[in-house]
């Protein structure tokens, strides 16, 4: 038999993850109009679409930042995935 208390233990961690969740949704797609927002002004600025110096300077930052559970690297495969969706977003 479950431990009810251990199941209710789980299922708070659970609603307060799909709160989180609600959060992450709306702070990536403020990040993404920002991206498309960028991507519009580079061509005025004579400025390729990809930057490769930039990604790095995100990497590191936010690895400076990055104060655990994820470790850096489980935070860079993240990140990596949300500058690829950036880059290839339809405008």
């Amino acid at each position: 038999m479950p431990d009810q208390e251990s199941v209710q233990s789980i299922q708070e961690h659970r609603a307060t993850i799909d709160k989180i969740d609600e959060k992450i949704l709306i702070l990536l797609n403020e990040r993404a109009a920002e991206s498309l927002a960028i991507r519009a002004l580079k061509p005025a600025a004579q400025m390729g679409l990809y930057d490769p110096k930039r990604e790095e300077e995100i990497y590191e930052r936010l690895a400076g930042l990055n104060n655990g559970p994820l470790y850096n690297d489980d935070l860079r495969a993240i990140y990596a995935t949300i500058l690829k969706v950036s880059k290839e977003m339809r405008s």
